[in-house]
C-alpha cells in the first residue's frame, strides 16, 4: 500500500514538473514594434503579409507574440516620436513600413533591431551601405519597382505618348531616387518627363491638374504621400482622358489602368522570414537585404472604359488579374 501511494507521488511529481516546464517555455513571449508612415492598401498589405509569416512561424499575435502598431499619419514627425517611444520601450524587433519610417526608426534605435519593408532605395537613404551586408542593426526588403518594364508597358500600351506626367513628394528620398531613375529612362526611350510635386496628400490632386494638357499619360511612382491621395489623381485622369498607370499593383484595384509590379502582401511575407530569424537569434546588420523578383501584370477594365481605351487581347492574356 504505502509503496504504491509513493509510486503515485512520484508520478505526480513527474507530470506537474513536465506542466511547469512546458508552462515556462509557452510564457516565452516576443515583443514587435510597427511603425507605418501611413495607412494605404500597399502598405496595409505587406503588414498583414508580415504577421501572417510570422504567425505561421509560431509566433502569433495575442498568443506569444506583443505587437504595437504605430501609424504616423503620413507625418515625419510623427514617425520620429514614434521611433523615440520604440527606443524607450526596447522591443524584441521593430518593423519600419516605408522610407520615412525606416530612417527615423535608424536613427533613434541603436541596438534595437530593425527590419525595413516598402523601402525602395536603403542606399539612397543611408539605411545600409551594403545590401548584402547591411551591417548594424537593420535589414529588410525592398520595393524597388521595374520602371524601364514599366515605361516599356506604356509605350506598348500608348505608342504615342511621349510626354509622360509624374507626381511625386521631393521629400521622400525614396520617390527622389525613383525620378532620377526615369529621368534617365525616358531621355534613352525618347520621352519627355512632366515633374509635379506634391509635398501633402492635400496638395496631390494639384499636382495632377496641373498635368491635363501636358501629359499623354500620367505615372505614380512608389511614392506614399501620392499612393495615399491616388482617388484625386484617378479622377484628373477620367476628366481628362489621360491613362493612369502606378507602381504598385494595389493602385489598379482603386481605378488605375494598369501596373507591372509585384504583391506587396508577398513582400510582407518575405519581410516576415527576417524577422523570425531574428527573433531566433540571427543578427539584423548579418541579413542580407531582400528583393522581389516575381512581377504581375494587372488591368483595370472600367479605367480603360472611362478613358476610351479598348484593352488588347494579348495584354489581357498576360495579366494576371482584370478589374471590372
Amino acid at each position: 500500500m504505502g509503496s504504491n501511494i509513493l509510486i503515485k507521488r512520484k508520478l505526480l511529481g513527474v507530470v506537474l514538473g513536465s506542466l511547469l516546464l512546458a508552462g515556462g517555455a509557452q510564457a516565452q513571449t516576443y515583443t514587435l514594434g510597427i511603425t507605418q508612415i501611413v495607412e494605404h492598401p500597399s502598405l496595409d498589405a505587406s503588414r498583414q503579409g508580415a504577421l501572417d509569416e510570422l504567425a505561421e512561424r509560431g509566433y502569433k499575435e495575442g498568443d506569444n507574440l506583443e505587437v504595437d502598431f504605430q501609424n504616423a499619419q503620413g507625418n515625419t514627425a510623427i514617425a520620429a516620436q514614434i521611433a523615440r517611444k520604440f527606443a524607450g520601450q526596447n522591443p524584441d524587433v521593430v518593423l519600419a513600413i516605408s522610407t520615412p519610417s525606416a530612417q527615423s526608426a535608424a536613427a533613434a534605435l541603436r541596438d534595437t533591431p530593425i527590419v525595413f519593408t516598402a523601402v525602395t532605395d536603403p542606399l539612397a537613404a543611408k539605411l545600409v551601405n551594403d545590401m548584402q551586408n547591411p551591417g548594424g542593426n537593420i535589414t529588410g526588403v525592398i520595393d524597388a519597382p521595374p520602371l524601364e518594364q514599366q515605361l516599356e508597358l506604356i509605350q506598348e500600351m500608348f505608342p504615342d505618348a511621349k510626354r509622360l506626367g509624374v507626381i511625386y513628394n521631393p521629400g521622400e528620398a525614396n520617390s527622389v531616387s525613383q525620378i532620377e531613375t526615369l529621368k534617365q529612362l525616358t531621355k534613352e526611350m525618347d520621352m519627355q518627363l512632366v515633374e509635379a510635386s506634391a509635398s501633402r496628400t492635400s496638395e496631390v490632386m494639384g499636382a495632377a491638374r496641373s498635368l491635363a494638357g501636358r501629359a499623354d499619360a500620367i505615372y505614380v511612382p512608389v511614392d506614399n504621400t501620392v499612393v495615399s491621395a491616388l482617388e484625386g489623381v484617378i479622377k484628373v485622369g477620367y476628366d481628362a482622358d489621360i491613362p493612369v498607370f502606378t507602381g504598385d499593383n494595389a493602385s489598379v484595384e482603386r481605378g488605375a489602368l494598369a501596373a507591372l509590379g509585384f504583391s506587396y502582401y508577398d513582400m510582407g511575407r518575405q519581410t516576415g522570414e527576417l524577422i523570425a530569424k531574428v527573433l531566433e537569434g540571427e543578427k539584423a546588420g548579418s541579413l542580407p537585404v531582400g528583393t522581389v523578383e516575381k512581377l504581375e501584370l494587372m488591368l483595370n477594365q472600367n479605367a480603360a472604359d472611362a478613358i476610351g481605351y479598348e484593352l488588347p487581347e494579348a495584354l489581357k492574356e498576360r495579366a494576371v488579374k482584370i478589374i471590372e
